[in-house]
Order: C-alpha cells, then sequence, then structure tokens
C-alpha cells in the first residue's frame, strides 16, 4: 500500500475520529462511571484477563458505533458523485478498497492497542499474575472492531443512502442487544429451584462478552476460534461488498458472511460450562505451610500466612479435634445459582467476600478466616444478602477469640428482621455452660457448612424469630 496515499486516506476519511471516538468513549465509560469494573479481585485494573474482558464488555456499545461509522465512510464515493470515475480507471477496485479498508483497520487497531496499554499500566502498577492467557480475548475484540467498520464500509456503498449509517448503527445495537437478552439466552433452572438464565452459542456472535464475575473465569479456546472465523467472515463480506459493482456481485458477497456464521455457529461451544471457563493455571494452588492461595493471587500469600496460622491455632484451641487444618483460596467457580460448597477440615474463602475484603490489617484477617470457618455463609453464586448468618459469625468468632467485635466491614451490633442482635445472643450464649456452649456453636458451624437449617436459629436454641 503506497503510504503517500493512505496519509491522504487517514487525512480525509472518517478513519481518524473513527478511531478517536473508540478510544474516547471507551476511557470515558471505564472513569468516569463507578461500576462493576472497579470493583474487587475482577476490577479491570487488578489482573490482565478481568482487563480484556471489561474491555470486550464495552463492545456492546462502541461495535454498532464502529458499524455506523463504517456506513458513512462507505458513501464518500456516493457523495462525492464520482462512482463512474473511478470505475474507468485502470486502478483495481479490489485496490481502492484495500486502502480505504486499510485506513480504519489501522486506526481501529490502534485504538484497541491504546485501550489495552492503558489497562496494562493500570495492572503492571499492582501485584498481578503475569500469563498471555487474556491477549486472545484482546485480540479477538480489536478484530470484531476492524470486521465491524469493514461491514460497514461495505453496506455503505452498496446501500447508498444518508439513512443507511443510522439504520445499520441501530442494527448493529438491536442485534447486540438480542444476543444477550432473548435470542443469546437459555431459561434454566438453579440447582436451588429458582429460575435463571444462561448464554448459549448464539450470544457468542456478539462481540461483547458477559460481566466480569469471577478472576478466575475466562473464554475458552473454542470460544476464540468460533468468534474469529466468524468475524472473518463478516469481514470479507464488508470487502466484498465495497468492490461489488453489481447486484449479483452483492449477493455473492454475503456467502462469507453466512459461511462464516455457520461454522462458527459448529464451532463455538452450546454449553456454558465451555464458553466461560475456569483458567486452570491461574487456579493452580501456590502454599506456604497450610495456607494456600490460587496463583493469579500468589502476591498476596505473604500477608495471608501469619493471619491463617493465627486463625487455625485459636480454632484449635476452641473446637479441638473438630477444629479445620489447613487455609485455601477456593478453586472452582460455581454456576449461577448455586449453594456454596464447604469444608470441615478447610477454611475456604475468597478475597472478594466482604468480610475478607474489609479485612485492614493481621488482626481483622484473622477474624475474618475464623467467621469463615465458623459461618461462611450460604448465599447461592451471584447473590447477595445480610442478617441471621452474619448475626451468627460475629458470635462464634466472639466465642472463638473471647472478644465481641464487629466483623470487618459490618456496622456493629447487626440486627435481622427485627431479631436479636450480637450483643443479645452473645449474652445468652456465654450465661450457658460451657459444655451447652460447644454443642450449640458446633451445631451451628454444622448448619452453616451443609447449608441445612438457619445458624443464628440453632446458635440460640430455635429462639432467633
Amino acid at each position: 500500500m503506497n503510504l503517500r496515499v493512505l496519509r491522504t486516506e487517514l487525512r480525509r476519511s472518517v478513519a481518524l475520529p473513527a478511531g478517536a471516538v473508540v478510544l474516547t468513549a471507551a476511557l470515558a465509560f471505564l472513569y468516569l462511571i463507578n461500576g462493576g469494573w472497579w470493583e474487587g479481585t475482577t476490577a479491570w485494573t487488578a489482573q490482565w484477563t478481568p482487563m480484556a474482558l471489561w474491555l470486550r464488555g464495552l463492545l456492546f456499545y462502541l461495535w454498532p458505533l464502529v458499524v455506523g461509522l463504517g456506513a458513512l465512510q462507505g458513501l464518500r464515493d456516493h457523495r462525492s458523485r464520482i462512482p463512474e470515475l473511478l470505475t474507468s480507471t485502470s486502478r483495481p477496485a479490489w485496490h481502492r478498497a484495500a486502502t480505504t479498508a486499510g485506513a480504519s483497520v489501522i486506526t481501529l487497531a490502534s485504538a484497541s492497542a491504546l485501550l489495552v496499554l492503558v489497562g496494562a499500566v493500570h495492572v503492571l502498577s499492582g501485584s498481578a499474575y503475569p500469563h498471555l492467557g487474556w491477549l486472545p480475548i484482546a485480540v479477538v475484540g480489536a478484530l470484531s472492531l476492524v470486521a465491524g467498520a469493514v461491514l460497514g464500509m461495505g453496506a455503505g456503498r452498496a446501500l447508498p443512502s444518508p439513512l443507511t449509517p443510522p439504520a445499520l448503527a441501530m442494527t448493529a445495537f438491536v442485534f447486540t442487544a438480542l444476543m444477550h437478552m432473548s435470542l443469546g439466552r437459555t431459561e434454566t433452572t438453579t440447582a436451588s429451584g429458582f429460575p435463571a438464565s444462561e448464554p448459549n452459542g448464539i450470544s457468542l456472535l456478539s462481540p461483547a462478552v458477559e460481566e466480569v464475575r469471577h478472576v478466575l473465569v475466562t473464554l475458552s479456546g473454542a470460544v476464540h476460534a468460533g468468534q474469529t472465523i466468524w468475524f472473518l467472515g463478516l469481514a470479507a463480506t464488508g470487502f466484498a461488498l465495497l468492490i461489488a459493482e453489481t447486484p449479483r456481485a452483492r449477493l455473492i458477497a454475503l456467502t462469507p458472511l453466512l459461511a462464516g456464521a455457520v461454522t462458527a455457529l459448529l464451532v463455538l461451544p452450546s454449553d456454558p460450562r465451555q464458553i466461560y471457563v475456569v483458567d486452570r493455571a491461574a487456579a493452580e494452588l501456590v502454599c506456604d505451610g497450610p495456607v494456600c492461595v490460587t496463583k493469579t493471587h500468589e502476591a498476596r500469600l505473604a500477608e495471608l500466612v501469619g493471619p491463617g496460622k493465627k486463625a487455625l491455632s485459636l480454632l484449635r484451641d476452641a473446637l479441638g479435634d473438630r477444629a479445620p487444618d489447613s487455609v485455601r483460596e477456593k478453586s472452582t467457580v460455581p454456576p449461577g445459582g448455586a449453594t456454596p460448597q464447604w469444608s470441615r477440615e478447610t477454611v475456604l474463602f475468597t478475597f472478594d467476600d466482604g468480610v475478607i475484603a474489609s479485612s485492614a490489617d493481621g488482626v481483622e484477617l484473622t477474624r475474618a478466616l475464623i467467621a469463615q470457618s465458623m459461618a461462611p455463609g450460604c448465599v447461592p453464586a451471584g447473590w447477595s444478602s445480610t442478617g441471621g448468618t452474619d448475626i451468627a459469625a460475629a458470635v462464634a468468632v466472639a466465642w472463638v477469640v473471647g472478644e465481641v467485635k464487629p466483623l470487618p466491614g459490618s456496622s456493629g451490633d447487626l440486627r435481622g428482621y427485627g431479631g436479636p442482635g450480637v450483643d443479645d445472643v452473645w449474652k445468652e450464649l456465654t450465661a450457658l455452660p460451657r459444655a451447652e456452649q460447644l454443642s450449640r456453636i458446633s451445631a451451628m458451624r454444622a448448619a452453616a457448612l451443609t447449608c441445612e437449617g438457619d445458624p443464628l436459629d440453632v446458635l440460640t436454641g430455635g429462639e432467633s424469630r
């Protein structure tokens, strides 16, 4: 490609504005709106994979915009009234199309790279787990922008009307919305019996992805392969429309799109468990004695070892042979709505748990880990709740350490639905003989770990309601 021609194309086309719009709109969305992309271990600035997935999530809005801008670029020759003049020159049509499309490809790829670079600065300034598993997520996202722009150009040239750009942008937006709402969702029921919906293979035809809900979750290789085929088909159709001169040629130009869709659907997984998968390398455990974390959070192991061993020691003194003997970060990801699975022998936790995340020092972290062992909570995955379990956990921790204090992240004497608070339950429990205290604590812990019954009801002898 002639560099002089390319420079001229960059100056006189919408390629540069399109790249600037993508970059500024994405950064404005990320920095001016306080959303889930700033919270916990799944923040876009915390780890490489969440960063790439959050940037892909922005394509829900950016991709339709790019398709519309591409259509505006495709109208240029018609607005200039020179199609006949161009066809009479000796320069091949594909050469002109390559120059036009190449300018947009360069600017959009550069905008995507700059977005990744901004995220990389944040991630590198922290203690992220270094790996390249996030790279295909970002590359496929950039490919989708390029394909959308080229498809828009081809459609704009094939349908040279001022209404084409807004109509195409709206159609692309409706398409992405449907992929994440009705067409791309499968109605199901959780293990707890609650209605839910899960993404299916059709949803992966959208360039955007689901909201990031766990730091260990990534997209499978089959998703990358299928989406690459699909977006290459879109780009091929767009380029073919750019050089097509007859209605028949324009119809034939749709072949790559249709072939890409069919092939992609054959490659893309339909089972949600094969779409969003656990990154096995990131989920490997790294241990220091009885305290283990996943590879993703290896940098946080040092801060956890002391409080973890202290928690195990206090639990052993309080519970005897019923106490757990290890502390481990959970390396599995339950499906949405699933009841958590806990262990009597191991203190299981996640760094996104409210009590763990709110622990400001080693003392609070020790109390938080004890709470995870005594009454970890049975709220289904993806849900949130406060109430009886929080009160039971606070009392159980006080019983282990011998001091009543609010748990990290809580607001003092919690009360559930007008029932007793922490101080009330604590006074009632400590008024009992030591053997009865141990019996109630053990029964409460068993109810909490098995998610059978209300821990607070068990702790108060069925008098909490």
